[in-house]
């Protein structure tokens, strides 16, 4: 290097400093501070899913349209009940046209089409937009997630029957029907509300889990919950006909709603509304039984094992 000439300065960075001093310029205090609140834990995360999954069943924290079909089938099952009330009172009657119970089992598919909308929306959308994951990045954990939307939809559906249910009973009362008939009546289709909750939610929630497609989520649904109910109602027709009353009652474990329909006739006072309005014997009746519990526990079960695999 000649005398004249001077070396070139080192590359600075930004404000003027050289880079070796890069790293001191760059780094600022901008009042990041350690968090020192309350850890709440996996008790709060299920909590907060629960709430936020009841509240989505509604359409409520979602847009207006997600909101119509949820209004328009809550009316649908709420209005007939109205209707009943009604015309026992026009009629004088001394009870109900329909049982509660009973009145459950005729809005099986309005009720289908409703777990139909909201197991999906609850359990199929996070798996097609991958956001499992970031649930189980924190304390939860997968049967914490399980557990959640399960009982949400169970509290769902359990909500949407037990108001008309509700209606009914008041309704009674107010047209002075007998006090202790109607209570122990509504208190038998409280009942039915929440073994008919715990079952179809169980069955959704396993279907919707296994596909992040919302539509065949939807169909699926109304398959298996509507399909296998008039397919055993039918069978149980041929056997009626054909004088094989014995039948009826073993054929009605077929499908969810002809097994609860057997629970209610058999142990919750309600009419049957098999074939000739024939009821379970005592050995059914405990079959029933034992296959309602264990249809829900299965379906549980399969649920959680979904969740288990990896990836999800």
């Amino acid at each position: 290097m000649s005398p004249d000439q001077t070396p070139a300065p080192p590359a600075t960075a930004s404000g003027g400093a050289p880079a070796a001093e890069r790293g001191q310029d760059v780094i600022h205090n901008i009042g990041y501070r350690g968090y020192e609140g309350p850890r709440l834990g996996r008790s709060y995360a299920r909590r907060a899913l629960f709430s936020q999954s009841l509240r989505g069943a509604y359409g409520l924290g979602r847009s207006a349209k997600s909101k119509v079909l949820p209004l328009l089938l809550f009316a649908a099952v709420c209005i007939p009940a109205a209707i009943l009330v009604a015309v026992a009172a026009l009629t004088k009657a001394k009870d109900l046209e329909v049982g509660y119970a009973e009145y459950i089992l005729l809005l099986q598919p309005l009720l289908g089409i409703y777990l139909a909308a909201a197991a999906p929306q609850a359990i199929s959308m996070d798996l097609r937009f991958k956001t499992t994951p970031l649930y189980f990045s924190r304390p939860m954990e997968r049967s914490d997630y399980v557990a959640a939307k399960y009982a949400s939809l169970s509290a769902a559906l359990f909500l949407f029957t037990a108001i008309p249910v509700l209606i009914m009973y008041i309704g009674a009362l107010l047209v002075k029907l007998d006090f202790g008939d109607q209570t122990e009546g509504a208190a038998q289709g409280l009942v039915f509300c929440a073994l008919f909750a715990l079952l179809h939610a169980a069955i959704a929630a396993w279907i919707a889990a296994l596909t992040p497609r919302r539509g065949f989520g939807v169909a699926a649904i109304i398959v298996a919950i509507t399909v296998p109910y008039f397919l055993v109602t039918a069978l149980q027709g041929i056997a009626w006909t054909s004088d094989n009353n014995a039948a009826i009652g073993w054929l009605g474990l077929g499908s969810p709603g002809t097994l609860l329909d057997g629970v209610q006739s058999r142990f919750l006072g309600g009419r049957s509304g098999f074939p000739d309005a024939q009821t379970l014997t005592g050995t059914q009746g405990a079959v029933y039984l034992v296959v309602l519990a264990a249809l829900i526990v299965c379906f549980c079960t399969l649920l959680l094992r979904r969740y288990r695999k990896a990836g999800l």
